[in-house]
């Protein structure tokens, strides 16, 4: 069958044409695809002339790609957000009158699922973690109980947008990102501001470094190089955390800053490291096109997804974990995890040692329990001062704060030994399972307890996960506080509630997630601030296009 394909969320105005084999890979058949970029004079995109630009450039796109069909469309597809309302009107009516004129249905692709689409389908891969980067927004998604569940994105701005806004700082015309790559490579690196919270991130902080920094004398060479390193670090460490999170062996890179070199250099070395498979599809299908949309306008054709005109309004707002994703089933990228002496996570090496064979009343004695050593290898995908700093860092901060945390009450594992130059912590074993393999909503109600108790001794734990509590038949503790830090502010407390309740929406049903979730605020709100659950809301606002 053919599927024309329609995108028109932006700067791309374009039209293409699939020839689909749901059995074939993509590049025994690829599809043609036609573009036609709007280029803005100066600044970024200015939403009225790429509007103008659309409505002059998709006529002739569409019909270049009809052109090239070499025979009869048996549906239209197009990108019915997320993006610039005005260019998607002219998109959306576009598809409309052509799907009536053709007598063929209609298909609304979510312009973010198709980015991590056309890379699983080139992938091959089963149940893959995807990044989206990139202009206007920065995604981990992964499918699990029917959607695509967001286990973490940006808290402000889009990584694209947030380069430009670098860019347009110093002077230089859009797209940003090209330029920066570019001016990086004559570049030394300076700090800039690091902030991962959970699989959530920030680049407002790191974009007013940037700029103070250039302002301030530092070569632009310099400021570029460690824009990257700082940048694609955290997209590259909070993609691992979603691996670790999930247990999912497999990362796709979609978006348009995946054509980034040094990006796909660091996530290439992250998953070799810790032997995860990696797919980044060709740079022409990672940027805005319509082949992506055509792509996923078949799978979503064959699957009988069809939209009615009357339901076809387009919404600027269309967040990836809104879809019901109707052609997948029967799979999902969280995975029951699973014991073991040695664990890879996302920062460390975790290597369990069982205590010298002793009686069962021996065993039982302070200090005879198994112990945990927690080793923080360096991160070869990292610029070595950016990776000492880190490794050191939440070295120091997740000895101090466990202790600190079990002195309030909370029960976390007994620190036995710190050794900061080799970034290793050793700690008495505690749990026998993630919380991950074992949630309840009585679980998440005492985990809710515990992060309003720490919350009121003004600690934050930075990545309270459902792989970092864990449980047995009479505690919850927590571990790894290695992001944590202090702070009294409600804000931070919101955020550490937002991080849990995202880890479990992203790996239990759906309606396992909810029940716990209630619990989990109900417990925070018996022993905490209700203060804190009301930023919550505000937080979960911020998320792209809430």
């Amino acid at each position: 069958m053919r599927i024309l394909g329609i995108e028109g969320t932006a700067w791309a105005a374009s039209a293409a044409v699939y020839r689909f084999d749901p059995d074939a890979p993509l590049d025994s058949d690829p599809p043609f695809v036609e573009t036609d970029a709007y280029q803005p004079e100066s600044g970024g995109i200015h939403p009225r002339e790429a509007a103008e630009h659309m409505g002059e450039a998709i006529p002739t796109v569409v019909e270049t790609a009809l052109d090239a069909a070499d025979g009869p469309i048996d549906a239209v597809a197009f990108s019915r957000g997320p993006g610039l309302g005005p260019c998607l009107r002219i998109v959306g009516t576009a598809a409309r009158a052509l799907a009536g004129t053709l007598d063929v249905p209609l298909i609304g692709v979510n312009h973010m699922v198709a980015h991590l689409e056309i890379g699983r389908h080139g992938s091959g891969f089963d149940s893959p973690v995807c990044l989206n980067a990139s202009g206007a927004n920065a995604h981990l998604l992964g499918y699990h109980d029917g959607r695509y569940r967001v286990l973490g994105e940006t808290m402000d701005t889009g990584v694209g947008n947030a380069i430009d806004k670098f860019t347009r700082h110093v002077g230089w015309s859009h797209p940003g990102g090209p330029k920066v790559e570019a001016a990086a490579e004559g570049g030394e690196y300076v700090d800039l501001p690091y902030v991962v919270k959970g699989m959530d991130f920030s680049f407002s902080g790191l974009m007013s470094a940037a700029k103070d920094a250039y302002d301030e004398g530092t070569p632009v060479e310099d400021v570029c190089f460690s824009l990257q390193e700082t940048i694609f670090a955290m997209l590259t460490e909070v993609a691992e955390r979603a691996l670790s999170l999930t247990g999912s062996d497999e990362l796709v890179l979609g978006g348009g800053v995946g054509q980034n070199e040094r990006l796909r250099e660091m996530l290439s070395t992250m998953c070799a490291d810790r032997g995860a498979a990696f797919h980044a599809p060709e740079p022409r299908y990672l940027r805005d096109n319509a082949g992506m949309i055509a792509v996923l306008g078949a799978k979503m054709y064959a699957a009988g997804d069809e939209l009615a005109i009357e339901d076809s309004a387009v919404d600027p707002n269309f967040r990836p974990d809104e879809v019901d994703v109707t052609w997948r089933s029967d799979e999902s990228v969280a995975i029951d995890p699973v014991e073991a002496a040695e664990r890879q996570g996302a920062e460390a090496v975790v290597t369990v040692e069982s205590a010298a064979p002793r009686s069962a009343e021996r065993r039982t004695r302070p200090g005879e329990s198994d112990r945990v050593i927690k080793r923080r290898l360096p991160k070869a995908y990292r610029h070595p001062a950016l990776d000492e700093r880190l490794r050191r860092e939440r070295t120091v901060a997740e000895a101090r704060l466990t202790s600190d945390a079990r002195r309030q009450g909370v029960p976390t594992p007994v620190v036995r030994d710190v050794d900061v130059a080799e970034a290793t912590l050793t700690f008495a074993h505690v749990g026998d399972r993630d919380l991950a393999a074992a949630l309840t909503p009585d679980r998440a109600r005492v985990v809710g307890e515990h992060l309003a108790t720490l919350h009121g001794a003004g600690i934050v734990h930075g990545d309270p996960t459902v792989r970092n509590v864990r449980v047995d038949e009479d505690r919850i503790y927590l571990i790894d506080f290695g992001l944590g830090y202090h702070s009294g502010h409600v804000e931070d407390h919101a955020m550490d509630c937002h991080v849990f309740e995202g880890s479990v929406r992203g790996t239990a049903t759906e309606t396992a997630a909810e029940a716990a979730l209630s619990a989990f605020e109900a417990g925070y709100a018996a022993a905490g601030d209700e203060a804190v659950l009301s930023r919550l809301r505000d937080v979960e606002g911020r998320g792209r296009y809430r």
